[in-house]
């Protein structure tokens, strides 16, 4: 079947709608007929650094749809349903069967360009085209998904809503809900808000934390507090770890670094009070630490994957919250046509807007 696609041609080259070709669902694979796809972070940062030998590829990850065909042995969802898509995993592993898919022995089958087999769905001109990106590859009008991370959604359901719960709200607030556990009346600091600390300030907000955020951009800042956040600092901050100490009471129960950025990293750190958390989110390097606050404090720092969140639980969870008003995703989102990725793309990286969703016509 003949779909539309967004190529990336060239290490950090363009999204560029093309014409490919899809395979029908093999037995296990789910074909969804996008309605909408949020763009990550983790697209753009993957385009960038992605291996020549395996271009042209579509990337992709926060999709949603309408069920279009499903293989054999597809059992969960059938023709018709509307979804929501998210990360693959296993299903078998020891991390997989424990409850947390995020940490999958097998999650390279998110970042291989092909399937588990080496083959690839998509073809153009008789060549390959590579994709199964998180096992869908959504920047397309058709995806070809797995049962395990396709989400039935019920009926009414927003696709440009539920489209970034899959990957960005998921793991922001996962990361409050699923790792900290955080508690009415905990204070907690969230370093960068983007579409990941946004989210996990909504989920802190609806379960009665106090919230801090630090961000550079005023909007960004402005936009926190609106959304129930407490306070809100530039980074610039004169003597910001001082600050931040004092308006949580002597340091926070947690904080949360969406940034990945070693300087950031190492000032929260700081911010955390004894036996408090700090949890890592952000795509980043390396980042240098003082070792006697962490070791003297008894602080726990954290790597956190898409929330450590099971997406069938999970998922329905987030818009349970939607619904009560207390996860208004719609504050974040920005839409753009599927023919404007490519801007949509660069006012992501620019910061001009939050969460760009793209809508397929």
């Amino acid at each position: 079947m003949l779909i539309e696609a967004a190529l990336v041609e060239s290490p950090g080259g363009p999204f560029t709608p093309r014409e490919v070709e899809i395979e029908a669902p093999r037995s296990d694979e789910v074909l969804v007929r996008l309605a909408a796809a949020g763009i990550c972070h983790t697209d753009l940062t993957m385009r960038r650094s992605w291996r020549p030998e395996l271009l042209p590829m579509v990337f992709g990850h926060e999709g949603a749809g309408v069920v279009e065909a499903v293989g054999s042995g597809v059992t969960t969802v059938a023709p018709g349903d509307p979804v929501c898509l998210t990360f693959r995993s296993c299903g078998t592993c020891p991390q997989c069967r424990g409850g947390h898919p995020a940490y999958c022995l097998r999650s390279d089958l998110n970042m291989r360009g092909v399937r588990a087999d080496g083959s690839s769905p998509l073809s153009r001109d008789g060549s390959t085209v590579f994709g199964n990106f998180f096992g869908q590859s959504s920047f397309a009008t058709f995806a070809l998904a797995y049962e395990r991370n396709t989400v039935p959604l019920t009926a009414g359901v927003s696709p440009v809503l539920a489209a970034p719960l899959g990957c960005g709200v998921q793991t922001g607030a996962g990361t409050v809900l699923n790792t900290l556990d955080a508690e009415p009346g905990m204070s907690l600091i969230v370093f960068g808000a983007g579409g990941v600390g946004l989210s996990a300030v909504m989920a802190a907000v609806a379960v009665g934390c106090a919230v801090i955020v630090v961000d550079p951009v005023p909007a960004r800042r402005t936009l926190a507090c609106e959304l129930g956040a407490a306070d809100a600092l530039d980074p610039a901050t004169p003597g910001l770890v001082r600050e931040l100490r004092r308006l949580t009471g002597g340091g926070a129960h947690h904080a949360i670094d969406t940034t990945g950025r070693g300087e950031v990293i190492g000032q929260a750190v700081g911010t955390v009070r004894r036996r408090g958390t700090l949890a890592l989110v952000g795509m980043g390097g390396r980042a240098e630490v003082d070792i006697m606050t962490v070791l003297t404090n008894g602080i726990r720092v954290r790597g956190v994957v898409e929330g450590d969140a099971v997406p069938s639980d999970f998922l329905p969870k987030l818009i349970d919250l939607h619904r009560r008003g207390l996860l208004p995703v719609q504050r974040l989102v920005t839409e753009y046509p599927f023919a404007e990725i490519e801007t949509a793309a660069r006012d992501a990286a620019a910061g001009r807007v939050i969460k760009p969703v793209l809508t397929f016509g």
